[in-house]
């Protein structure tokens, strides 16, 4: 491969990691409150998910980490639009932690070929995923149980998790065509 190749390659490579990042940002800002969570109902998922299934598990966890950095160092990119240490590191923090692990882990397991059915399978797996450091630094950082928290930090959102979940499976196919990954 030529140095011009190679430099394409990579720049192709660092677009999809901004893009990725850019897409999880604005997505934190669609959302549902829910009166009985300290977490809303966000877009979110669909977007770890993707970027697990889009990218490598390297490039997956860069995005993933930049963009806890991004929101670490105050921009609003978090959940609402909220930002800073107060957020990541505060009782729904653990969910953002989640994203991270959640999408290298997707992007790990994914198989090299586009298949809807696969894909989803292993969407499924990132839900706990997500939920376990969410659900555990809820518990952590409030007075709220072990099960109460289980109970409004995850049980809550796992139906339309799942849903999710089958949306970025499906929207992973024509996002790899796009990107020449398929």
């Amino acid at each position: 491969m030529s140095a011009s190749e190679q430099s394409l390659n990579k720049t192709r490579e660092l677009t999809k990691m901004a893009l990725m990042i850019a897409i999880n940002c604005i997505s934190a800002y669609l959302i549902i409150p829910l009166p009985w969570s300290l977490s809303p109902i966000a877009l979110q998922t669909v977007i770890v998910t993707l970027t697990g299934y889009v990218l490598k598990p390297k490039q997956a966890f860069l995005t993933m980490a930049v963009y806890l950095m991004i929101g670490l160092a105050g921009v609003p990119v978090f959940t609402g639009g909220t930002a800073g240490p107060g957020k990541l590191f505060g009782p729904t923090g653990g969910y953002l932690f989640g994203f991270l692990i959640a999408a290298v882990i997707i992007s790990y397991l994914k198989p090299e070929k586009y298949d809807f059915k696969k894909y989803a399978m292993i969407g499924l797996i990132g839900i706990p995923i997500i939920y376990v450091p969410g659900v555990l630094q809820l518990f952590a950082l409030t007075k709220m149980g072990i099960w109460k928290a289980f109970m409004v930090g995850a049980v809550t959102f796992i139906p339309l998790d799942i849903v999710k979940v089958f949306a970025a499976a499906y929207l992973a196919g024509p996002i790899l065509r796009i990107f020449g990954n398929r």
